[in-house]
């Protein structure tokens, strides 16, 4: 995974950890179920990243 990917799947994570954390301050539950959408995405890059990675190196 390059260092790139990392950064911003790690910016996706953190943006939706902040919405995620908005929604509950504010009970907005729509913000807060955006936020950990975005934190499933940013979950599921890397993973697909590590997917691709183990494949290289063989």
């Amino acid at each position: 995974m390059g260092l790139d990917d990392k950064i911003e799947n790690a910016a996706e994570r953190l943006g939706g950890q902040s919405k995620e954390a908005a929604g509950k301050a504010t009970d907005n539950e729509s913000l807060e179920a955006e936020g950990k959408t975005d934190q499933s995405k940013a979950d599921l890059k890397d993973a697909g990243e590590k997917i691709k990675d183990a494949f290289k190196k063989d």
